[in-house]
């Protein structure tokens, strides 16, 4: 399922004798008891569960216990024969999370079905939060939908701002096990759940899959000062696995950070998990910031060796330029240009897409990377 580039030779690798010491002294653990109680009672805040005071505590105090044995992955099975450690512990919610990543890219690689594009709304408003109202984003985002559609491809749409309206939709933030060394970043991400720090329910176990399963990605995106949403931050940061990530969490023993240096500085493989699926990118601003969030995107998709649509495929405008935010739907109804643009960028990747899985092959395909991040 995964397109492994070639190792490095040895003449690229660092020449480094000794594996680096391992740095540390920075967080403080554990919390004390009373700050620990402090926090996990907020959730309990609400007077209707003051009836269930004595089964608050009895969880409280089982959650406290946990936390001190450092309970991340509470149910595990042995590997397998098809990993590095056949009798390594491995969590059972990754299991399930590379199970849902290996279906996708059997999905994926089916010839006659039709083409799948991920569409992704990346602000944060809907009618459901706390503005009362949709966003412009999602208006453009049904226009795309619907181009799409026409030109016989499947939608995937996954919509951001339901972190911000939904009970229990996260994604957690990226720890950048990267930094450290690359094996130690797992495909898919391993760092979530962590069951002793109540990081549960992390939607990127569902938003990876819906990735590996796409044939193009399409990003719709508004600027927030000058930047991408939250939301669309936190996925491109937790997408870092998908370039270069360890498909194999026993080869570093879970996250043993000197094992992880070993391996990487005998010369690390750099699996792009991604490469060679389509993209397209809309951003829109009010003020400033559009052109460079445009780009910031498209550097990052090209980076992981997604591959760009057309010329047309990369969007930038202004809607209700230096206008009032009360009026900016009207400015988007008057824009009629711009809806057409969008439009555009849903048919080039369309047609990028086509054309990929007809066979059309990339002029940089087959190149060895001289300097593997």
């Amino acid at each position: 399922m995964d397109r492994w580039v070639q190792q490095p030779d040895a003449s690229t690798r660092p020449h480094v004798r000794r594996t680096p010491k391992i740095r540390k002294g920075q967080a403080s653990w554990p919390l004390s008891r009373s700050d620990f109680e402090q926090r996990a009672r907020r959730r309990f805040a609400d007077p209707r569960f003051d009836a269930a005071g004595d089964t608050v505590d009895e969880i409280i105090g089982i959650a406290w216990k946990n936390y001190l044995d450092s309970r991340k992955a509470p149910v595990t099975r042995k590997a397998g024969k098809q990993y590095a450690d056949p009798d390594y512990d491995l969590s059972v919610d990754w299991i399930q999370s590379r199970l849902g990543i290996v279906k996708a890219a059997q999905q994926h690689r089916r010839k006659n079905v039709r083409s799948r594009i991920l569409v992704i709304c990346a602000a944060s408003r809907n009618d459901k939060t706390c503005p009362g109202e949709i966003s412009k984003t999602w208006r453009l985002t049904q226009l795309a939908r619907r181009t799409l559609e026409t030109a016989k491809c499947e939608v995937d749409l996954l919509d951001l701002s339901l972190l911000s309206s939904e009970y229990g939709r996260v994604i957690y933030p990226c720890k950048a096990c990267v930094s450290t060394a690359m094996p130690l970043c797992h495909w898919p991400c391993s760092c979530y759940p962590n069951h002793s720090l109540g990081q549960v329910n992390d939607w990127m176990a569902e938003i990876y899959p819906r990735w590996v399963a796409a044939h193009g990605v399409l990003i719709i995106t508004p600027v927030y000062w000058y930047q991408a949403p939250s939301g669309l931050k936190l996925m491109m940061d937790r997408l870092v696995c998908a370039d270069g990530g360890n498909p194999d969490p026993t080869s570093t023993q879970g996250k043993d950070p000197k094992l992880a240096k070993e391996i990487e500085l005998k010369g690390w493989h750099y699996p792009r998990h991604l490469a060679g699926r389509a993209f397209a990118v809309v951003v829109h601003g009010d003020a400033e910031g559009a052109d460079t969030l445009r780009r910031s995107l498209a550097d990052w998709l090209t980076d992981m060796d997604l591959v760009q649509a057309g010329s047309a495929a990369l969007l930038d405008r202004y809607i209700g330029y230096y206008e009032p935010y009360a009026t900016s739907h009207e400015a988007l109804d008057r824009d009629t240009d711009i809806q057409e643009e969008v439009r555009n960028v849903a048919r080039s990747l369309a047609k990028t897409v086509r054309q990929i899985r007809g066979g059309r092959r990339e002029p940089d395909e087959g190149l060895r990377d001289p300097r593997p991040k």
